[in-house]
């Protein structure tokens, strides 16, 4: 299947940074880096902030975060407060005047994305919960492909001399997903039922058609209580379950508990690009992810 740009050269772009010329792009999560690093190619350097396995809820701000802010003509970010604990003192703190708030180089892809679970009202009994919705969207085809075309809109407003460029390659990458879309909807989903450990796939879930009907954390980021996990292991005899799904950056104490005393699999999946050594890109990530759950 033909690739818009080298792996290897993904892979320099994300985790390291680039020397050559071109407008220098920050992104805070993988998956970012690479759709930019897609639609931009040669024309950008991309750095990423997050490490792959990282939990993106619990990242702090780094000295080496603001130098890269700082020299930055775009930060690309999830938005939906995702990078609320870090993001606005890297704007900040960088003194960029390209990537404040209001300026083409503050690019938030949320603003292209069907924002689901957003609540009426928030109060500190619910737990984490993100006031804006649920900020996890990157596993949907469908938002992706409007995200693509943002990004490419957004790169041609930053550097206009190769705004036909990016373009081109946001068209050829909504191409690309739509292709694979054909290929992932195939796959025997719809109809599975899975215990998760946070509010991860609910945007896969609505795309694929399979439910999740429980959650080891007992609210947003709150562990679960012995009674919990109990009540999950009750609602496991009463409704036939396909796995425990659940990512890297989760704990697997209770996952693993509730599967020994149950007989469920549980289902590690990568949670973004470079969390396991095939997920090199967004596309592969996708097709590890839907594999596993077929």
């Amino acid at each position: 299947m033909r690739r818009t740009a080298p792996i290897s050269l993904i892979i320099v772009l994300l985790f390291m940074g680039s020397a050559s010329a071109g407008i220098n792009v920050v992104a805070t999560l993988p998956w970012i880096g690479s759709m930019v690093a897609e639609v931009g190619r040669d024309k950008i350097n991309v750095t990423v902030l997050v490490r792959p396995g990282q939990d993106p809820h619990m990242v702090e701000a780094r000295p080496s975060m603001v130098l890269a802010s700082r020299k930055a003509d775009m930060i690309a970010y999830n938005g939906l407060d995702l990078e609320i604990g870090y993001l606005p003192i890297l704007i900040e703190s960088s003194r960029n005047p390209a990537i404040q708030p209001g300026k083409a180089g503050n690019f938030d892809c949320s603003r292209f994305v069907s924002v689901l679970e957003k609540p009426a009202s928030v109060d500190r009994s619910m737990g984490d919960v993100h006031p804006l919705g649920n900020p996890h969207y990157h596993l949907s085809p469908r938002n992706m492909k409007s995200i693509v075309v943002g990004i490419a809109r957004g790169l041609g407003e930053v550097d206009p001399a190769n705004a036909a460029f990016y373009r081109a390659n946001g068209t050829s990458l909504v191409k690309m997903i739509e292709e694979r879309q054909k290929m992932w909807t195939n796959k025997p989903l719809k109809g599975k039922k899975y215990l998760t450990y946070h509010k991860f796939f609910e945007y896969l879930a609505s795309e694929y058609g399979f439910e999740i009907v429980g959650y080891i954390e007992a609210k947003p980021g709150i562990p679960p209580s012995s009674g919990h996990i109990e009540g999950l292991m009750e609602l496991s005899k009463r409704v036939r379950l396909d796995g425990i799904l659940t990512t890297s950056s989760s704990p697997r104490k209770a996952p693993d508990f509730i599967a020994g005393r149950t007989g469920l699999k549980v289902i590690m999946l990568p949670q973004d690009v470079g969390a396991v050594p095939g997920a090199v890109d967004w596309f592969s990530l996708m097709d590890l992810i839907i594999a596993a759950l077929s």
